[in-house]
């Protein structure tokens, strides 16, 4: 499979990979967290931007490494503001590793999918 952009959008089960939670605790922290609004096609699934990812890391360190309340993370957020919360997320780029791997080997495999050679139909004897 080939690897995604890093400006590619994310469905919640690559995020909830990406942040070693699961996706309904992306889903709650929606809910608790207007801020983070990712884009919702029809049917309802989630897709993440690069920088509604960044805010999730951000609000998970907080309350996951730092041990805060999730009024206390709603308060600075108020108070510093969306871009210092984003900017204590992981890198996104941790997304994205191996990918190098990934697409060096679909680049050197080749596929064969019918056989060698023309295909014109034989007559039937």
């Amino acid at each position: 499979m080939a690897a995604k952009s890093p400006d590619a959008f994310r469905t919640i089960s690559e995020v909830a990979d990406w942040l070693d939670r699961p996706a309904h605790v992306l889903r709650f922290w929606e809910s608790k967290f207007p801020q983070v609004k990712p884009v919702k096609r029809a049917g309802g699934r989630r897709y993440y931007r690069p920088d509604d990812m960044l805010l999730l890391g951000g609000i998970k360190k907080l309350l996951h490494d730092d041990g805060m309340t999730i009024k206390g993370v709603q308060k600075i957020m108020r108070e510093q503001g969306v871009k210092y919360v984003s900017g204590m997320s992981q890198p996104l780029d941790e997304v994205t590793a191996g990918a190098g791997t990934e697409t060096a080997v679909a680049e050197t495999a080749t596929v064969r999918t019918s056989p060698p050679g023309p295909t014109a139909a034989r007559p039937v004897p």
